[in-house]
């Protein structure tokens, strides 16, 4: 299991209407992150304190920018709520990467949808029942 996931932002209130969208459809909310001494960062969690989701500006103090070949999925409880979290995402300066559809390529009961959030960060949101079982 991990502690957390980070992505980077040029705009952090851009970033935290697009995220406070997705996220909210899949039972996650914002957190108050406390200063520490670093940059400015907004996080999500779900109902346990752990795993968080982060959206930080760049710790070097240089623009972010998306990794090529990374991406941040997120667990979704029903495929309505993939509907709802890609739609809040293209509502709020996101980007369709792939509408919500069933993926049985990946596994019979693969539903999942594919965004780019605000900064170009890819973004998967995926129901899959027999994982939540």
């Amino acid at each position: 299991m991990f502690s957390h996931v980070t992505v980077g932002s040029n705009d952090l209130e851009r970033a935290g209407q697009f995220y406070d969208a997705v996220l909210a459809p899949l039972g996650m909310r914002r957190r108050i992150v406390e200063p520490d001494g670093g940059p400015e960062a907004l996080c999500w969690i779900g109902a346990r304190p752990f795993p968080r989701f982060y959206v930080y500006a760049p710790f070097d103090r240089e623009p972010a920018s998306a990794g090529n070949g990374a991406m941040v999925a997120f667990i979704a409880p029903s495929q309505e709520a993939v509907d709802l979290a890609h739609a809040a995402g293209l509502a709020n300066e996101g980007s369709d990467e792939g509408a919500p559809g069933l993926r049985e390529h990946y596994a019979p009961d693969y539903y999942g949808a594919y965004l780019r959030d605000p900064d170009g960060n890819k973004v998967h949101i995926v129901h899959r029942p027999a994982l939540l079982e």
